[in-house]
């Protein structure tokens, strides 16, 4: 059943809104909290454009062979033991097992009642951008901190809170800093998209949540540098103050999710210290962030996606180091993405599935992990039995890990076995495909290959595409990749789609997707975000802004 929408009539000067919203989406876009977002961009979004030409100049120095290391200028702040980052805030002492997921209506029900001790609400990798998937998310956002929220399929089966207070305490992701909101402009100019999903949700549900006994907290996505990590800080300290929230409020967890900012931990804390619930493995992203900044470089080359685990020595490096540094700070380290889901109709399958999860956690809770994530609440139970068994306690803060010694040379050491394969570079154009089309669609989040993916795995396929032809690196088989040998087996990959379809391959979107994926595996050009490269198809912006 489709809802009415309509142009918001904007009383906000220098504020345009270009989307049709409904009645319940007006509410959310309040003048005031209009006012409140269109003051933070003014203030720091030229902050956040000098930071992203930073990080433009720093892939230019990677290009010349300057490899990642160590700030110099910050070993002050990493060879101060005395220094700690904020106590856990209420509903964060324990986050054993979070959930993480899209915000759509009955993903954030499910996701509340699943039993894990958090959730966290993604606007980034896992929702597809378009107006409706997050103007709608910030609805649900406050129905479900206000414990309102409902969800009727169209089958009649409701979904509903559970009542035992059992629910698991909200995490909100904004997209990074790389992301514009082109629905929203501010004096003729789109707002960031991550002060936009921030403000939004800060303003409508901060003093809601601490009289809840929470907090507003947040997931901190694709940061490079600790430079990155004061913005944040700058802005949560202003957006505090603005609503009278006492400063310290507010916790951010950082995703370590890019290269760079491995060399940066103790001074990305320090950052946020008062602000600060620690650091996060992100895997996924993690490997294609040292695929894309060391591209240029064939002695960076990575095997085949499956061979690249969590053990090989440059993610196992990065992996101690943050549990090292998080411990020593006195916050939590927070494990990675468990992207298996249940596998129906196969029992061996299904079971092989599970036992890598097992396993998984298993190493994440005897390295030193304060929790981890996963990604259906299937799952849930499967790593809460690992971490029960091995932490009964609501956290490890207390292993320090002094034992552990990490150089610069260890964060980027690939002296691994593992080989390209013709397979994997069928995987790697199928999994492409398959999500940049889905996501075309507006979905962020999605089953490939019996695992749930997001983003961070479509930029793997196709940095991992670029990075072999660039560097005409040989298969396993013998055969030497070039961009037109990739292209060619695009075409193929995508014929087979086309006549899996028949017909219904018109009303999908694997063209557009091919032809976007095709500007980007040949070793040439290259974006640095698969979702800016896409955004633009999927903005619906109508009217023209009157400022």
């Amino acid at each position: 059943m489709s809802v009415a929408r309509s142009m918001l009539k904007v009383n906000v000067p220098g504020v345009a809104v270009l989307a049709p919203v409904t009645s319940s989406e007006a509410e959310i876009l309040s003048p005031k909290a209009l006012q409140f977002i269109a003051t933070i961009q003014r203030i720091f979004n030229p902050t956040r454009k000098t930071l992203l030409q930073k990080r433009v100049l720093r892939q230019q120095a990677l290009d010349r062979g300057v490899l990642p290391d160590f700030l110099p200028e910050t070993a002050f702040i990493r060879n101060d033991n005395n220094w700690r980052a904020a106590a856990p805030a209420p509903g964060l002492q324990d986050r054993r097992v979070e959930i993480t997921g899209p915000v759509d209506r009955k993903m954030v029900i499910n996701a509340l009642n699943s039993g894990a001790y958090t959730f966290m609400a993604d606007f980034e990798d896992s929702s597809a951008p378009t107006w409706e998937n997050i103007i709608s998310g910030q609805v649900n956002m406050r129905d479900a901190i206000r414990e309102t929220i409902t969800f009727t399929n169209p089958n009649g089966k409701k979904y509903e809170l559970r009542k035992d207070g059992k629910l698991a305490t909200l995490l909100v992701r904004p997209r990074g800093w790389h992301m514009l909101e082109k629905h929203v402009l501010v004096d003729g100019e789109p707002c960031s998209a991550s002060i936009f999903d921030f403000a939004l949700y800060f303003f409508h549900n901060a003093k809601e949540l601490i009289k809840r006994g929470k907090g507003p907290y947040f997931y901190l996505p694709k940061m490079e540098s600790h430079l990155e990590a004061r913005l944040w800080n700058d802005i949560f300290n202003v957006a505090q103050d603005m609503l009278n929230v006492p400063r310290g409020t507010i916790r951010g967890t950082v995703l370590i999710e890019t290269i760079l900012a491995a060399y940066e931990m103790d001074e990305i804390i320090y950052e946020l210290r008062d602000h600060s619930s620690g650091l996060n493995c992100g895997r996924w992203d993690y490997i294609f962030s040292f695929i894309k900044k060391l591209r240029e470089h064939p002695q960076f080359v990575l095997p085949d996606r499956s061979d690249v685990s969590m053990t090989v020595p440059f993610m196992d490096a990065y992996v101690r180091l943050l549990i090292q540094t998080c411990h020593k700070r006195g916050v939590h380290a927070m494990g990675g993405m468990a992207a298996q889901i249940p596998i129906k109709n196969d029992v061996a399958a299904n079971d092989a599935a599970m036992l890598k999860v097992r396993n998984d956690k298993l190493r994440e809770v005897t390295a030193g992990h304060d929790g981890t994530w996963v990604a259906h609440p299937d799952l849930v139970k499967i790593a809460l039995d690992i971490f029960n068994e091995h932490m009964p306690q609501p956290n490890q803060i207390h292993v320090r890990r002094d034992d552990v010694k990490v150089t610069a040379t260890d964060l980027i050491d690939i002296n691994f076995k593992g080989s390209i394969t013709e397979k994997g570079i069928r995987d790697n154009i199928q999994i492409g495909l398959a999500y940049m089309e889905s996501w075309l669609r507006g979905v962020g989040c999605v089953p490939i290959h019996n695992l749930m993916e997001d983003a961070a795995t479509a930029e793997i396929s196709r940095s991992q595409l670029w990075q072999w032809a660039r560097h005409n690196a040989r298969t396993a088989e013998g055969k030497t990749i070039t961009g037109q040998y990739l292209l060619q087996i695009l075409d193929e990959e995508t014929d087979k789609i086309h006549q899996n379809l028949g017909a219904k391959y018109t009303s999908t979107k694997f063209e557009a997707a091919k032809n976007a994926f095709a500007t980007n595996v040949t070793g040439e050009k290259y974006d640095d975000f698969l979702t800016t490269l896409l955004y633009d198809d999927i903005v619906s912006a109508v009217a023209k802004p009157r400022l």
